[in-house]
């Protein structure tokens, strides 16, 4: 079970945040703090492809993965580009209200339709696709797939501090996540 938590003012923000760029994040994008200018990324984002979410922070602060559910599974490479190679150390995985990854079979008959339509492609074709492919990219229940996909990070990275937020789309605000 898990709890979402406003941040209203910077004692809001999560000790392990503060004075971090998931802190900075936080503040820039909730709290309209004024914009520093950066030369090279300070953190890593990684969060939903939908298109209604937009994050308030500064040019050059962050290096941005956008896929399905923030699920950077597939996306370990460029993750381990940007703290390898970037110096990343701190990681945000943003979900968001009424994400398109979450119950997905309900979406199918949807989906090979519109390939049909859209890409051209043949009905029993756009089913096979969308049957062999969604399982990896179903989510589930978006909160408790962000604390998943930020444990499994955990592991993989255990120097890295990785934040689970949550963005909702209707007053365009972050939470934090916090596991009861």
């Amino acid at each position: 079970m898990a709890e979402l938590v406003e941040i209203n003012s910077k004692k809001d923000i999560f000790p392990e945040y503060q004075n971090t760029p998931i802190g900075l994040l936080l503040e820039y994008h909730n709290l309209n703090k004024r914009f520093s200018n950066y030369e090279a990324p300070k953190m890593l984002i990684g969060m939903c492809m939908d298109n209604r979410k937009n994050l308030w922070i500064p040019e050059n602060f962050a290096y941005i993965i956008r896929s399905g559910g923030a699920n950077l599974f597939y996306h370990e490479f460029q993750v381990s580009f940007a703290i390898g190679v970037g110096n990343i150390q701190h990681i945000a995985l943003i979900g968001h209200t009424n994400c398109e990854m979450v119950h997905l079979d309900s979406r199918k008959d949807e989906f090979i339709a519109g390939m049909a339509k859209n890409a051209g492609w043949k009905l029993e074709n756009a089913q096979m696709h969308f049957e062999n492919l969604s399982p990896f990219f179903e989510i589930g229940n978006s909160v408790d797939f962000l604390l998943a996909e930020a444990g499994r990070l955990r592991r993989r990275y255990p120097k890295v501090t990785i934040a689970p937020l949550f963005f909702d789309a209707e007053n365009s605000k972050l939470y934090q996540i916090e596991k009861k």
